[in-house]
């Protein structure tokens, strides 16, 4: 059965997609190798990395004896993903580019190529992450468009696609899958999906793919000051406040101690730092998205139930996960609670929300909670204004 099936795998040039082709032709299907060229760039000797990451792919191919294509999305990367992050950087968030990749380039223009120009059964990548699907499940979807309507069918059958994590729990990558669409998910074979990375690289070794296993600013400088967020003294300047996330430490000249990132002032250019890795003005316990992707597309039925939900959270790959309290909002968009804070919760990352081993999806942070330290602040003037109070209270008469 397996001889009839036509599966497109996206060739990295890397171990992991190379064995990821390799034991989808072990399968028995007819396996096409295809190399995305995203992005011109040359290294330090002033090779094209591009072109380098491309012969070794193809290198793979030829032992394997598939096909091979290259593809190139330059274009499209520039205007989905590179302009994207420019915004981003230039609104004083810190964007995520490899989750924006993949919802934009790999699951979408990528996967309509291998379907729709390779006439494809399904499309691979060498992720550790798996479905709730079986392979045979995956050849048996029909490529139907996504519905635009806002509402979908009352009467629609819904079976949604799940994304789970692989059996490598420390190279697990679905945190890079969570905005990825479920028409594309539905398509998708992940053949590293019962895999660890060290038994990946034994394949790759055993295959002979010694190649691949011995594998800049574009803004303008907008200078500013690093000003104390206890005093609001000028420590220092910076260069541009777009290459400093919260919870980086500052460079600044002449300060014996080190001094964090805890928040930024996109309109002057400021800084906001902190004497301690650990100061309480990096930690929050709450934080809002955008429109929230689903994996499957709606929220999850508790969700939609009780309008909320409790799941676990991280905002950064192989973070651990934070239990949480999630809120829906009427448009889409979530607050999430941390059952403690969290430090260094960075507008522009994404929220990913996980229940056990599955992928819920994730969406972009806009908006945080107070800090621990505006929270104190506070405490600290409401107790002084009421000692106030108290002490300028007339005595009662006798």
């Amino acid at each position: 059965m397996g001889l009839s099936r036509h599966v497109v795998c996206a060739m990295s040039g890397g171990v992991d997609s190379s064995v990821a082709a390799l034991l989808l032709k072990r399968r028995g299907y007819r396996v096409t190798g295809v190399f995305m060229k995203n992005w011109d760039s040359l290294d330090e000797t002033g090779v094209c990395t591009t072109e380098r990451d491309s012969d070794d792919a193809r290198r793979v191919c030829q032992t394997l004896d598939i096909p091979f294509h290259q593809v190139s999305y330059v274009k499209e990367y520039w205007h989905d993903v590179f302009s994207n992050v420019l915004k981003e950087y230039e609104r004083g968030r810190t964007p995520n580019p490899d989750i924006i990749c993949n919802k934009h380039i790999k699951f979408n223009h990528f996967h309509k190529y291998a379907i729709n120009t390779l006439g494809a059964d399904a499309m691979a990548t060498g992720h550790y992450a798996r479905s709730s699907q079986e392979d045979e499940e995956v050849f048996q979807q029909i490529n139907t468009a996504p519905s635009t309507s806002l509402f979908r069918d009352r009467f629609e059958i819904r079976n949604p696609v799940r994304l789970y994590k692989g059996a490598d729990h420390l190279k697990d990558q679905t945190f890079f899958l969570s905005q990825i669409p479920q028409e594309t998910l539905r398509q998708t074979l992940f053949p590293l999906a019962g895999l660890t990375k060290e038994f990946v690289k034994k394949i790759a070794a055993e295959a002979g793919f010694y190649h691949v296993l011995m594998k800049k600013e574009y803004l303008e400088p907008k200078p500013g000051n690093f000003v104390s967020i206890e005093d609001g003294t000028i420590m220092g300047t910076h260069q541009g406040w777009f290459t400093l996330t919260l919870g980086q430490r500052a460079r600044i000249g002449g300060q014996k101690q080190a001094w964090f990132v805890v928040d930024k002032d996109v309109t002057t250019g400021d800084m906001f730092v902190a004497p301690t890795t650990n100061h309480p003005a990096l930690f929050r316990d709450t934080l809002r998205t955008d429109r929230f992707h689903w994996v499957t597309v709606d929220p999850p039925p508790e969700l939609i139930r009780t309008k909320m939900m409790e799941c676990q959270f991280c905002f950064i790959h192989q973070m651990p996960l934070t239990p949480c309290t999630v809120t829906l909002n009427m448009d889409g968009s979530v607050w999430i609670s941390l059952s403690e804070p969290c430090r260094a919760l960075t507008p522009g990352q994404f929220a990913v929300l996980y229940k056990g081993d599955e992928c819920l999806g994730s969406g972009k942070i806009v908006q945080l909670g107070p800090s621990k330290y505006t929270l104190q602040r506070g405490k600290e003037r409401l107790a002084a204004a009421e000692q106030l109070r108290e002490q300028q209270s007339p005595e009662p008469s006798s």
